[in-house]
């Protein structure tokens, strides 16, 4: 199973980690991991790279951590991430948790 945890400061998102795999199918043909990976890295990328935060992020396999984001516009980056988790956690509950 995949967790996703978020980082927050009051209600403002400052970070996220996941960590796990889906087990929706075999490996390489995981749509439910596919999906996880796929938004989470563009929601790093975005924040690191586009909007030049000087966050901390840490990948390796089946491991994905981003924290320290202090701008608004980096954080709307976190929250827009955090509503398609919880979207997808509906959609497959048995594969993602969020805590």
């Amino acid at each position: 199973m995949i967790t996703v945890r978020f980082f927050e400061s009051g209600n403002t998102p400052t970070g996220f980690e996941i960590k796990g795999h889906a087990l929706f199918s075999e490996h390489g043909t995981d749509i439910v991991c596919a999906a996880v990976s796929s938004a989470a890295i563009m929601a790093a990328n975005t924040v690191t790279e586009v909007f030049g935060e000087t966050a901390s992020v840490e990948t390796k396999e089946g491991y994905l951590l981003l924290k320290g984001v202090k701008s608004q516009a980096a954080q709307g980056v976190l929250s827009g991430f955090k509503l398609h988790m919880e979207q997808l956690v509906e959609q497959y509950p048995a594969h993602i948790t969020l805590s």
